[in-house]
């Protein structure tokens, strides 16, 4: 008798046994199953992409690094830039060129954006100001000191009115006397402002990139350009005249998200993303680090 009472008790706790067993097996196997769920989900969420970020040509060197930046933490977003001046980046999109973010180096360039009913609401904002000066090589001998004995150059590079530099640079010449006031200092041509200046040959330039290599490849005696693209370029260049906010104006640099209807939505959360990112305190330290100012309202 007390043979089987052993034998049943030995027989029900191997039972028990069994299925406690199957029961962990069981729950498991549901952790893998939530885990390979989750991944599922954060491989969706970080989906590749890629956005297209239209820059002014000002901006190449800082978004360079800051692409850098967000691709650590982002590997997944191919950021693709097209640099060159606003005026003609404007023109692209209104032509229907691919675009999820518009950074311009004014604002006239992103109010007709905004007009033409392409900026994405609420994502419009100010990022950084900056300043024009006057460049010349280093010991060119150059007798100019600034905008206002610019016409005793030799040359001049300029650029066109469509370009925010030039615009800003034309409108410094008005408030100085040197050119005759207009309802928009952009459609002074360069023929009028080498007029004013004397005579002095101008080379008109479609970007202010181009405006900045003229002067360092001494192709031009004198340029006025953004104090941010002097950055790395120190020592070759002198800047004869930072050119005071009286004159040009504030020179703020606007960014908003593009409407792109070729879009998916991990272009376009990619889109939303990195333009938080660059509005992002830790981004501003970047910006003042090449000359740009970051005290903008």
């Amino acid at each position: 008798m007390f043979k089987k009472v052993v034998s049943s008790l030995l027989i029900a706790a191997m039972a028990g046994t069994m299925l406690v067993g199957c029961g962990s097996d069981s729950s498991e196997e549901k952790k893998e199953d939530t885990a390979a769920e989750e991944q599922k989900e954060d491989s969706e969420e970080a989906k590749e992409t890629e956005i297209q970020v239209f820059i002014a040509a000002s901006l190449n060197t800082v978004m360079t690094e800051l692409a850098e930046k967000y691709n650590e933490e982002h590997p997944e977003v191919k950021i693709t830039y097209n640099a060159d001046s606003s005026g003609t980046l404007l023109t692209q999109i209104e032509e229907g060129y691919e675009c999820d973010i518009f950074f311009s180096a004014a604002q006239k360039q992103m109010d007709q954006l905004e007009e033409d009913g392409l900026v994405v609401d609420g994502t419009r904002a100010n990022v950084v100001n900056n300043q024009v000066v006057v460049v010349t090589l280093k010991d060119s001998g150059t007798k100019v000191t600034g905008l206002e004995n610019m016409g005793d150059a030799e040359s001049i590079a300029l650029a066109g009115g469509s370009v925010p530099v030039g615009k800003y640079t034309r409108q410094a010449l008005v408030n100085l006397g040197k050119l005759d006031a207009v309802d928009d200092v952009s459609t002074i041509t360069t023929e009028q402002v080498s007029e004013a200046l004397g005579g002095t040959e101008i080379s008109e330039q479609d970007n202010v990139s181009k405006v900045l290599a003229a002067v360092v490849e001494g192709s031009c005696e004198v340029g006025t350009t953004y104090y941010s693209d002097t950055y790395g370029y120190e020592d070759d260049l002198d800047i004869l005249e930072t050119v005071s906010y009286d004159l040009t104006g504030n020179v703020i640099y606007p960014i908003a998200q593009v409407v792109n209807e070729e879009a998916d939505d991990a272009q376009a959360k990619a889109a939303e993303d990195f333009i938080k990112f660059i509005l992002s305190d830790e981004v501003k330290a970047v910006f003042d680090s090449y000359y740009f100012d970051t005290d903008v309202e």
